[in-house]
């Protein structure tokens, strides 16, 4: 079997029927592609609407719906996935992880496994993600580091310039790009590369998983490649309400900064974590000083705050347990 695919679904079902619909409506899906839907314990009718378009729609003997009964996480849901499809005996060569606001065009799937077929020293490869109208989102990135920090918080085009080979968004093109890390929204892995590497890490409850991820790949050997040819639309933040477009941001939720600090401790030690912590708050703190009478709705309420207190400065080496 050439690929399987999971999808985790939290509280929003009807998303997901239209990311599983583009998948088993597109003539070029691998033959004998298997699709598990996972219920992340959303706590309300959501795995009943699942189970009953999946029948209403024909799809029974292609998807499989695995309800969960607690909420532990993206990583958590996705791993339980991958081992339900390994229990009932399906053994692809690849999986692809696809997120619930999602909708792949026509060749999406088979683009990311042709790439990994012809380029068999990659173990992970990712879609180009657009809107809806086809503008490109960001989706292929440098590992986080302390420049890299600074810059994204700055935001101020000289800056960007000088320090750009840091950045933490990688250069990319139309053709194929070998970066470090890419979206987890549409991430493809290598089954053998799994093997190898185990499961993603269920410490991490929402964001920076497929980070460590793929530096866990990279320091491993695999490469990690953009694939531009694989096209998918993202509905940016609607499953997880945190990064919505075209309107005010609510505030950060804990687990956002939780992860974040588990991921610079756990592959980085403290004092690099202290560094980039304070890269962040330097660049975060000189716009603001910058636009201090400009109404930012793109910046969460109480980010700052929120930031300090989840930062390395005052948590010091505490690694927070896995929590929504």
């Amino acid at each position: 079997m050439k690929l399987s695919v999971v999808i985790v679904n939290y509280r929003t079902p009807l998303m997901v029927v239209d990311a599983v619909g583009s998948l088993v409506d597109d003539p070029s899906l691998p033959s004998g592609t298997r699709i598990v839907v996972v219920d992340g314990g959303s706590g309300d009718d959501s795995a009943q609407v699942l189970a009953r378009e999946i029948a209403a729609r024909g799809w029974a003997g292609q998807v499989d719906l695995l309800a969960l009964t607690e909420n532990r996480g993206f990583a958590y849901a996705n791993n339980r996935g991958i081992e339900h499809l390994r229990a009932a005996g399906h053994a692809p060569e690849y999986f692809l992880l696809l997120n619930p606001d999602t909708v792949c065009r026509p060749g999406a799937a088979s683009a990311l496994t042709s790439f990994l077929d012809a380029h068999p020293a990659a173990g992970i490869a990712g879609s180009r993600l657009e809107d809806m109208d086809g503008t490109p989102q960001a989706c292929a990135f440098r590992f986080p580091n302390p420049i890299g920090e600074f810059e994204s918080e700055i935001r101020l085009g000289p800056v960007s310039k000088l320090l750009r080979q840091w950045s933490n968004l990688a250069p990319v093109s139309n053709e194929p790009t070998e970066v470090e890390w890419v979206s987890g929204a549409s991430f493809m892995v290598r089954a053998s590369m799994v093997d190898q590497l185990g499961l993603m890490n269920e410490d991490y409850f929402l964001y920076y998983e497929e980070v460590d991820y793929c530096l866990k790949a990279a320091r491993a050997g695999w490469q990690c490649w953009y694939v531009p040819a694989s096209r998918v639309v993202h509905l940016v933040g609607q499953s997880t309400k945190v990064t919505r477009r075209n309107e005010e941001l609510p505030r950060r939720p804990a687990y956002w900064f939780e992860s974040r600090r588990r991921y610079f401790l756990t592959n980085h030690g403290r004092f690099y974590t202290f560094m980039a912590d304070l890269a962040w708050m330097a660049g975060f703190g000189l716009r603001r000083i910058r636009r201090p009478l400009r109404k930012d709705t793109h910046v969460p309420p109480h980010l700052f705050g929120d930031f300090v207190r989840h930062s390395v400065i005052v948590q010091g080496r505490n690694i927070p347990m896995v929590s929504g």
